[in-house]
């Protein structure tokens, strides 16, 4: 052991002696414990590597790095300095609550691919010190020889150096449907995973047979942990809408600091005292920041999440509701996504005729048509075959069968054709098998009759129709010749071309059961398999088409099924361009745009997956990904939003995704697509409400403080209105239903802002009339009421609080009726109106309240201009909102 070479990297493609020899251990003995010890402090151990665990501390600090915070943290410090401390305090609530909010979501945001621990947490046979043991699949090293049969979990990567019909489910992997043949015989260095026959791979399960083979990977090492290490490498990028308010609040910032100075320069120079100047400044910057924004938009999300939950789609992550209306191309896998992710049949083939099978009636799944077949003589014979030479077994759940994904379908077929294994074993009694080979690539089993014994063969149809003397036709047996065999052959091809797994049968008697299986055989026909396309699935991919949502196949399957999938669920068009993974592989950067144009990508290893989805976000596009396997994780994790299957998933799937369907229904996607846009659209209506609100709180203190009156409204009333009466109109605002028609229209540009060109101009002009408003409150007490300044700061507070409310109603789409639109019909809207209407007038007759806000109790004079005042803006507004949708019709 002490002069070990390093491990040879393509182990798949050297001889299982070779491996022997270049580890220095014996396949009979095994590892020493002095081996063990030396190969695991060379290799390292059978443990993959997650991402350490977020540290609560580091992501409360990342929630205060944020301009937005700076400005207010700076502005509860002036306070808090100049012994305001009321004031201080409250800011300092305010960003405390905002705080935790975000801290609660993001700690949820950040696991990682732990679930890749679980799939190694197995025991192992293996050989060491010349004697089996089993030993914890995590203690496996380098150089092990381990010991597996069918139903096994594989936790290394395993060399086979013996081999006796494996089989090898690799679904979760590579995305193979069905069992892959496995045995010890080297392949080409350059073979793909997906087809190096002589390995088996951590994370995968023995589906039959049994074997010896050597660890030649563990942990990291291993495909398992690659996979893993490039989903640690994939960095998701924020959301639209995480960037937009990123974007949004760094504008604020600059904005008040630039009025601020501005105001506070004018000040001093006219000679305004420093004091005032101080309180001015602390309330232009609570005036310009939207509080209320943060927590309306979390409360929003929270709420999609919610309603996505009742239609099956279950959101790991809050912006990732807002990110499906935004998405612009959806990259899906095929296996357990398109498609069932189990095999079934649909086409029989028998020397006078085929049959094409149809969905179940029960089920909906493309398998065996319910039929008795006792007057078709020739498909009953081939059925009866391909369910005696079996070893699957079917439980009363899907979750209860065992054996290979095909025989499992055979059996479906028997039971549905009154052809079930158990009768049919009654009948005529197993009484020796001859497993499947890799050579032969067939199967037999003999049984017992009256007389004589009868054979059941399965296979490879080109090695049975080798192996075939005869052929039953209708008119009896009948010699096989070559002019047969070519046409057989032509069948097999052309069942090959439509992407299915096609299994040929062949049946013989013997008066002993100790005959050449194989010899002397008739044949009787072919069976077509495939798994099987969603039955919803063609309708959900229209759905997306109208929404302006391209759909892509990602897999890891063979081109031709594929293909064939992607014609059964309607995607694409015959001829749609297909790449295969290692064609994308050094790909010229000036090819990209062609490559992108792409509709089904087939044979693709994780590396590629996640390649293909950073090449779409670096071409503009917000990508939706979904699968549901390992091989899945690292582009599940790097597309805008990653969507796994909750049913069929597999937890790293689950764990690396945004989102999880419940249903694992394609169908769900396009729900939840709808529900994305309807929430987008909602935030850019509060986000509208709060701004003007806070612009107009802006122009109010502003104006005051340039023209050199007494501040109507105080720091603290702007944080009570910001953080208390807004909040509720504008969730209320976020309940809306959106539009019948959202689903007819395109995504939204990625680079589209939350509030444009228009909107922006729709703020400006409503601040101004509700700025207009309140100083018109202002200047009516002072010319018809004789009011001390305590009183005067309450007229003006309550106008300009209750402009602000009433404002809600300016919120209504443009070519909405004036009484009956979108906010009307709101009933969370009237809700909201009479909660603030309580939050605003009662404070004032509370006395401690009253203290803390410097409000006093208005009489019946100051009501008639709060309310008179407060509803002109209304008026106002809607006035200039027809006359807008008229000049412009």
């Amino acid at each position: 052991m002490t002069d070990r070479p390093a491990l040879p990297v393509n182990a798949h493609s050297l001889s299982g002696a070779d491996i022997l020899e270049c580890l220095h251990v014996s396949a009979s003995e095994g590892f020493t414990d002095h081996d063990v010890k030396e190969s695991r402090a060379r290799f390292g151990g059978n443990t993959i590597e997650t991402r350490k665990k977020v540290r609560p501390l580091l992501v409360l600090l990342h929630q205060v790095k944020s301009p937005v915070v700076y400005l207010l943290g700076a502005a509860a410090v002036l306070a808090l300095y100049f012994g305001e401390w009321t004031q201080g305090a409250a800011i300092l609530v305010v960003l405390a609550l905002n705080s935790a909010i975000g801290f609660g979501t993001e700690i949820k945001a950040a696991r990682s691919i732990e679930a890749l621990r679980t799939l190694g947490t197995r025991s192992a046979r293996v050989r060491r010190n010349g004697k089996v043991v089993i030993v914890p699949a995590d203690d496996l090293v380098v150089g092990d020889i381990v010991l597996l049969e069918g139903g096994d979990g594989v936790s290394a990567d395993i060399r086979l150096i013996e081999a006796s019909n494996v089989g090898a489910d690799e679904s979760a992997l590579t995305g193979e449907s069905v069992a892959v043949d496995k045995s010890q015989e080297p392949v080409a260095a350059d073979t793909p995973v997906a087809d190096r026959t002589s390995m088996l791979f951590k994370g995968t399960f023995v589906t039959r047979g049994s074997g010896t083979g050597i660890v030649v990977a563990v942990g990291s090492g291993t495909q398992l942990g690659r996979i893993s290490q490039l989903a640690e490498e994939a960095q998701p990028e924020d959301s639209p809408l995480e960037k937009g308010l990123a974007k949004l609040s760094g504008q604020l910032v600059w904005a008040t600091l630039i009025l601020t100075a501005l105001i506070a320069g004018t000040g001093i120079l006219k000679g305004e005292d420093m004091r005032l100047m101080v309180d001015s400044a602390i309330a232009l910057a609570v005036a310009a920041i939207p509080e209320g924004l943060p927590v309306v938009a979390t409360l929003t999300l929270a709420r999609g999440m919610w309603r996505m939950a009742r239609q099956n789609a279950l959101i790991e992550r809050l912006p990732a509701v807002e990110v499906l209306g935004a998405t612009t191309v959806i990259l899906t896998d095929k296996t357990g996504t398109l498609t069932e992710n189990r095999m079934a049949v649909r086409h029989l083939w028998v020397p006078d005729e085929e049959m094409e099978l149809t969905p179940a009636e029960d089920d909906g799944i493309p398998d065996t048509p319910k039929q008795d077949l006792e007057s078709q003589p020739q498909f009953r014979q081939l059925v009866e075959v391909a369910v005696l030479c079996n070893n699957a077994a079917l439980g009363e759940n899907e979750t209860d069968h065992s054996g290979d994904p095909m025989e499992q379908a055979l059996l479906r077929l028997g039971d549905r054709t009154g052809l079930a294994q158990s009768t049919l074993l009654a009948l005529y009694p197993r009484v020796s098998e001859t497993a499947f080979d890799a050579s032969t690539k067939m199967m037999a089993t003999v049984h017992a009759g009256e007389d004589r014994f009868f054979y059941a063969v399965k296979g490879a149809p080109e090695m049975v129709l080798r192996r075939s003397a005869f052929i039953a036709t209708a008119d009896g047996v009948s010699a096989m010749d070559d002019v047969r065999r070519t046409e057989w052959t032509d069948r097999i091809e052309t069942l090959g071309l439509q992407g299915l797994r096609v299994l040929a049968c062949a049946a013989k008697t013997a008066e002993t059961a100790e005959d050449d299986p194989y010899s002397g055989l008739t044949f009787l026909g072919l069976i077509g398999l495939e798994d099987p396309a969603r039955v919803d699935v063609p309708d959900a991919i229209r759905g997306c088409r109208e929404a302006g949502m391209r759909v892509v196949m990602v897999t890891g399957d063979h081109a031709v099924t594929a293909r064939s999938i992607a014609r059964d669920v309607g995607l694409g068009s015959e001829a749609s361009r297909m790449v295969d993974g290692p064609e994308l592989s050094g790909t010229d950067p000036s090819k990209t745009g062609k490559l992108l144009e792409t509709d089904i990508f087939s044979r693709v290893d994780p590396s590629e997956k996640l390649a293909l989805v950073r090449a779409f976000q670096n071409s503009g596009e917000i990508v939706a990904m979904t699968g549901d396997g390992v091989n899945d994780a690292p582009a599940l994790r790097q597309a805008d939003i990653g969507i796994a299957m909750g049913q069929r998933g597999t937890d790293v799937a689950r764990q690396a995704a945004a989102m999880v369907l419940l249903d694992d229904a394609f169908p769900t996607i396009v729900k939840a697509v709808r529900e994305g846009r309807i929430i987008f659209g909602n935030i850019r209506r509060f986000a509208a409400y709060l701004l003007s609100c806070n612009l107009s709180e802006v122009m109010v203190v502003g104006i005051a403080v340039l023209s050199g009156l007494p501040l109507p409204i105080l720091s603290l009333q702007i944080l009570y209105l910001n953080l208390v009466t807004d909040v509720f109109p504008a969730f209320a605002l976020a309940l809306g239903e959106g539009e019948k028609d959202i689903m007819k229209q395109p995504p939204r540009p990625p680079k589209e802002p939350i509030l444009g060109r228009i909107q922006w101009s729709a703020i400006i002009a409503q601040s101004l009339v509700l700025t207009a408003g309140t100083f018109g409150a202002l200047f009516a007490a002072e010319l018809w009421l004789t009011l001390d300044p305590g009183e005067l700061v309450t007229i003006t507070f309550l106008t300009l609080a209750f402009s602000q409310l009433w404002h809600v109603f300016n919120m209504r789409h443009r070519r909405s009726g004036l009484l009956r639109n979108e906010v009307t019909r709101n009933v969370w809207v009237w809700g909201a109106i009479v909660l603030c209407t309580l939050l605003l007038a009662v404070p004032a007759y509370i006395p401690v309240v009253a203290d803390i806000l410097q409000i006093v109790p208005p009489d019946r004079d100051m009501w008639l201009i709060i309310l008179g005042m407060s509803i002109a803006p209304l008026v106002v507004n809607q006035i200039g909102a027809i006359l807008i949708a008229r000049f412009r019709r």
